[in-house]
This record gives structure tokens, C-alpha cells and sequence, in this order.
């Protein structure tokens, strides 16, 4: 599993750019073979990022450029300068246990 992190330190509303992102950005990572999930967060103080899963880097590598295009166009007012983008290899995934059945 490959992890890309984007966060972005300045954005006017990091609400409705999770809108947009959800409308359109959304059904075209669906598309990319390898596509897993991804997760939009609103850290406070104009501060937004977002999480994207891939199978591997190749996903990864292949969203990113279509992601990076998508960003610049659909979200450019909205953002200023350029995201924070830290991905890799996933080394560990943790999920809640679940609960016994009685």
C-alpha cells in the first residue's frame, strides 16, 4: 500500500474545497487502477490535507499527476502557493477489532 499526504498551509475555505474535491476529483481517482481511498481533513486555522491510498506507487504516481492538474484548475482560487506533498510505502495499517459476537 502507497500513501500521498498533500497538505495545504493556506486556503481560503477548506470546506468547499472538500465539496468540490468530492464532486469531481473523487469520481476521477475511482478511475485510476490501484485507487483505494481518500480522505479530505480540515486541521483549523485555513489549514486543509488530504489522504489518498493506493495499491502501489505506480497508482500513486499516475492519480498524482491527474490530482496535482485537477488542484491547479478546479481549486486555484480557493489556494494559495503550493501543497506540502509527502507520500510512501505504508508500514503499518491499523483498524478497529471488531466486536465480538454473542
Amino acid at each position: 500500500m502507497y500513501a500521498v499526504i498533500r497538505k495545504f498551509n493556506s486556503m481560503r475555505d477548506v470546506e468547499e474545497a472538500g465539496r468540490r474535491a468530492e464532486a469531481a476529483l473523487v469520481p476521477m481517482m475511482r478511475l485510476v487502477p490501484g485507487f483505494m481511498s481518500y480522505y479530505v481533513i480540515n486541521a483549523g486555522n485555513n489549514v486543509g490535507a488530504s489522504v489518498s491510498l493506493f495499491e502501489n506507487r505506480e497508482a500513486a504516481e499516475q492519480a498524482q499527476q491527474q490530482a496535482m492538474a485537477w488542484i491547479k484548475q478546479n481549486l486555484g482560487d480557493l489556494i494559495e502557493g503550493e501543497p506540502e506533498v509527502t507520500a510512501g510505502d505504508v508500514l503499518v495499517v491499523a483498524t478497529r477489532k471488531p466486536e465480538p459476537v454473542i
